[in-house]
């Protein structure tokens, strides 16, 4: 046994060889040596492996020429890449959350392809500070004396804890709201790193104003509420109002904050959207501090948003912890443009990727849908059918709110659902991009509501290759 296997592994040709090879040679034009030779190192070791594990009698998978150019074609590769968002999930945490539109695209590459006045005071010839590019809009669309962005609404969160529990605080939250949000992060792990101390009050489902009342001490820092943007509770439940925390708040002489999460800058109820608090309504409130995500229900890039009294946000941005949490010319050339848009458009909606595709008609949904149905129809052992459906905002937003849509649904007579979602999605029988559906009763099903237009082509595309 030990003299066939080495007599199989004599068999792999040499590094040497390779390199002298026709096809080596062509690889050379094109990459560095060095990663010609880490390619066709790995492929023989891959060989050698699998001549040991399986014996000479089996077939070893693959040409060796094959498996040296795929992986160079991969190192050659983006990792980091565009897909096409077929799940019908609009704010799809995995995918990147929220799509940007041209017109912040365009802004974000004027800004970041040169030199910015990014902490550069145009006026005075001096040194400014980033943070009041986008101040000022968020000051208008929030009602806020101050507002400031850092990298993401957990460290919105862990930042205004940290500066504003100093020396051992206690913070006031109601069990009903000690959420978890993404990546297991939780707002009581959140306090904990922060240096807070949690103080929990009523129970999973019912807090009453005396319960905050009763829990107020000297060594109260803050008054905390937090939306349930992530999750839905019904039943037997009961808590208590913004406008009541407030004046305990004011009474008490102890700051309020609200981690809206979602972070909403429009009414949603003309849609029948009843659950989705709008920021500038809770800072109208009178809410001290008020956190929210940028790249939710606002529609822009990564970031977390904190608006509200001005003596608060003076606090956090002086506080050492800004700084390591501050976001870079990319983020706020991105959400100045979408800030701007908030403000000039008399119609957001459609200027708003997210909002777009949340808030579309149903029919125009159709119509899409219709369109690759029609694209698939020559297609030889495909069974394609349009099918109403529902679809979600995803992200942590708007829970058990369903907006209606179409589907498309593709089964294939020889191929399972799984293999298909598989092939468009992996890219190694398609060279389009990667297509990324649902499955369900061996069916791949396209949510056409976060395909875009320009996308549907490519989506027929995809299909006609694998065929």
């Amino acid at each position: 046994m030990q003299q066939t296997s080495n007599k199989t592994l004599r068999g792999l040709p040499s590094v040497d060889k390779l390199l002298q090879s026709e096809e080596c040679q062509n690889w050379l034009k094109d990459f560095p040596r060095r990663v010609v030779l880490k390619a066709i190192r790995e492929s023989l070791e891959e060989k050698r492996t699998e001549l040991l594990q399986n014996g000479s009698e089996s077939k070893v998978s693959g040409n060796l020429f094959e498996v040296i150019e795929k992986k160079l074609t991969e190192s050659g590769s983006f990792s980091l890449k565009p897909v096409i968002n077929a799940t019908g999930i609009v704010i799809h945490t995995n995918l990147g959350r929220a799509p940007l539109s041209d017109k912040t695209l365009k802004h974000l590459t004027t800004v970041a392809s040169g030199y910015s006045n990014l902490e550069y005071d145009l006026n005075t010839g001096s040194r400014g500070k980033r943070h009041v590019h986008l101040t000022a809009l968020l000051k208008e669309l929030t009602g806020a004396e101050d507002a400031m962005v850092v990298n993401n609404n957990a460290a919105a969160v862990f930042l205004a804890l940290t500066a504003l529990t100093s020396q051992r605080k206690e913070v006031i939250v109601s069990r009903g709201e000690l959420i978890e949000i993404g990546g297991s992060f939780r707002i009581p792990d959140i306090m904990a790193a922060g240096g807070a101390i949690l103080k929990e009050v009523g129970t999973a489902n019912k807090t009453h104003l005396y319960d905050y009342e009763n829990a107020i001490s000297d060594n109260t820092g803050l008054i905390l509420k937090v939306h349930r943007s992530n999750f839905k509770l019904t039943g037997f439940t009961e808590e208590v109002e913004t406008a009541d925390l407030v004046k305990l708040a004011a009474k008490t002489s102890k700051a309020l904050m609200y981690d809206l999460g979602s972070g909403c800058l429009i009414d949603l109820k003309p849609w029948g959207i009843h659950t989705e608090p709008v920021v500038s309504d809770v800072v109208k409130a009178g809410v001290d501090i008020v956190t929210f995500s940028g790249d939710k229900l606002l529609g822009g890039p990564q970031c977390g948003v904190i608006a509200g009294k001005q003596r608060y946000i003076e606090i956090l941005r002086k506080h050492p912890l800004a700084r390591a949490l501050r976001v870079d010319k990319f983020t706020i050339s991105a959400m100045e443009a979408v800030l701007m848009d908030y403000v000039s458009s008399d119609d957001i909606t459609k200027n708003i990727p997210v909002l777009e595709m949340l808030l579309c008609d149903p029919a125009k949904i159709k119509e899409r849908a219709l369109k690759i149905k029609k694209g698939l129809k020559s297609l030889q052992n495909f069974t394609v059918t349009v099918r109403e459906d529902d679809s979600e905002a995803g992200g942590g937003s708007l829970p058990g709110v369903k907006f209606k849509t179409y589907t498309v649904q593709v089964k294939h007579s020889e191929i399972p659902a799984e293999q298909l979602q598989k092939l468009v999605r992996d890219g190694k029988t398609t060279t389009k991009t990667p297509l990324i559906g649902r499955i369900k009763d061996d069916t791949l099903i396209l949510d056409v509501r976060t395909i875009f237009d320009s996308q549907i082509q490519e989506v027929i595309e995809i299909f006609r290759e694998v065929n």
